[in-house]
């Protein structure tokens, strides 16, 4: 912790905003601070990498409306990198997140910092936001392991009839996962529930494909380590007990349902 979260004179306890996390943890992960580079704005703070001073995370308070969001007054939100063009266009149709304000819409979004987004995926995204913009001998361990929810449309692949015959296989590489993750693959509907949890043996696997439904650039083989019943983590259940209300991509997962997901 970089500053005490007791007021020194009263002992009183502040509550940190979203924004003071955020702003904690990007110091405590990658020893970052936050740079102010407009003399007459004292709240947009810049966050940039120290080897090649590419920025990597932008937080502001910006109006509501600006954002398309209801209500008066402004919102604390972060602009973030996100290199996979499938993947952003998933997210931006997410509450809370939207094409980047004042930035690249192409490869950068804008994620509001109100709750809307869980914080675990605020932190992911911060996480591949870092990886994207960092030189590309570094992208490798700038982090522990860490778990991800993955979507799998059973329209597009019968992942099911796949482990049935292999517990090693190619699937998608979503940006920010690395080899040594831990993947806990959803199956959408019908079945609306994560039936695998898998570890992942090795990333950037080069392919090229792309229809109207999909685009992938690159590969990551994943190896099968646990199954789950399809009546175990439903998608209502995720919702219900867990805040997921969505799985449109690659997401961090709340403490809480990794505990309860390496206890079956």
């Amino acid at each position: 912790m970089r500053t005490s979260d007791t007021d020194p004179i009263s002992g009183a306890i502040w509550k940190r905003t979203m924004r003071d996390r955020i702003d904690n943890y990007i110091y405590e992960q990658y020893g970052v601070e936050a740079e102010f580079p407009w003399d007459r704005d004292d709240t947009s703070a810049v966050y940039r990498h120290k080897d090649n001073k590419k920025w990597f995370a932008l937080i502001m308070n910006v109006r509501r409306d600006k954002l398309g969001l209801s209500g008066d007054g402004v919102v604390s939100a972060i602009n973030l990198k996100i290199d996979d063009i499938n993947m952003h266009e998933m997210l931006v149709m997410e509450d809370g997140i939207c094409p980047a304000y004042h930035m690249n819409k192409r490869s950068w979004i804008t994620v509001v910092l109100d709750g809307t987004v869980p914080e675990e995926q605020v932190l992911s995204l911060l996480d591949m936001s870092y990886s994207s913009t960092s030189k590309k001998y570094r992208r490798r361990a700038v982090r522990d392991p860490k778990e991800w929810i993955i979507p799998a449309n059973p329209k597009f692949y019968d992942v099911e009839g796949a482990f049935e015959k292999e517990d090693i296989i190619t699937w998608k590489q979503g940006a920010g996962i690395m080899a040594g993750d831990t993947v806990y693959m959803y199956v959408a509907a019908p079945v609306s529930a994560i039936l695998y949890k898998c570890r992942v043996l090795e990333t950037d696997i080069p392919y090229e494909y792309s229809d109207k439904n999909l685009k992938i650039t690159a590969l990551m083989k994943i190896e099968l380590l646990k199954r789950y019943e399809r009546d175990e983590f439903t998608f209502a259940y995720l919702g219900e007990e867990y805040g997921i209300y969505a799985i449109r991509g690659p997401r961090g997962i709340p403490h809480s349902l990794s505990v309860a997901l390496n206890k079956k």
